[in-house]
């Protein structure tokens, strides 16, 4: 008998954020595996009597192996129960959903994907600012800052990247942004560029300050948190965001 995986967006932290399919989902799930970023108040929308597994990465931290992840899935669905896998921000934006996804496939095991509010969405939002700025900002782009090996990917294109007209918003950046930062200002990008730093967004340890790209390696570098780091860059605002002192929260 095969149950069903929901595969859950928790969003950034706060729990008010989750969408009202996530929440009917975690009600009905008989087991939750869930990462480090979608514990807390969140899961208090579980059932009392389901399993909660906590299955999270986090960088330079003891983690699961994503095969034993995986595997977690496919064993508890196999058992006909209905699986959340909760994951922190949208699912789909820099995780690991196509390897559970593709491991649910060759098991047979039916799912589905709920939706969730991404981080960049979540900052610019607390920082009282256009995601895009009409007129202004051409287009958006999200990557990561970071490849498997934990440097910063050597496939970029910077000539995107060093666009002036677009919203960047780098994910798991804060070790590599410096080597970044090198290379957009080489590739064109004025280093006066603003840029916004959001730690924890959405979680009771929010912080968010401004900055520019040519100023925000000194900071990150300086920067002690184990909070997941975002950083946006490019038209963010007409001013470095008056209602937000740089490096104030």
């Amino acid at each position: 008998m095969s149950g069903f995986v929901s595969f859950v967006s928790s969003g950034p932290g706060d729990p008010e954020l989750l969408t009202v399919k996530a929440v009917k989902r975690l009600e009905a799930a008989d087991a939750v595996l869930f990462d480090d970023l979608s514990s807390g108040p969140i899961l208090t929308h579980a059932r009392s009597d389901a399993d909660l597994v906590g299955v999270g990465k986090r960088a330079g931290r003891p983690s699961p192996k994503q095969d034993h992840v995986s595997q977690l899935l496919v064993d508890y669905a196999q058992s006909g129960l209905k699986v959340v896998r909760l994951k922190s921000g949208d699912s789909g934006v820099f995780g690991r959903l196509e390897e559970e996804i593709t491991a649910l496939r060759a098991a047979g095991i039916p799912f589905e994907i709920v939706p969730g509010v991404t981080a960049a969405s979540a900052a610019a939002a607390a920082a009282n600012i256009p995601l895009t700025r009409r007129l202004t900002a051409r287009r958006m782009q999200f990557i990561t800052g970071h490849d498997v090996t934990g440097g910063l990917p050597d496939t970029l294109n910077m000539a995107a990247l060093a666009d002036p007209d677009a919203t960047t918003v780098v994910y798991m950046g804060k070790r590599t942004f410096a080597a970044l930062a090198e290379k957009l200002v080489e590739a064109g990008l004025p280093a006066q560029t603003h840029a916004l730093v959001a730690l924890g967004v959405s979680t009771p340890d929010q912080q968010l300050s401004c900055h520019t790209v040519g100023d925000l390696p000194k900071v990150l570098r300086e920067m002690e948190t184990t909070a997941p780091v975002l950083i946006l860059y490019g038209p963010l605002a007409d001013t470095d965001f008056p209602h937000l002192p740089a490096g104030a929260s």
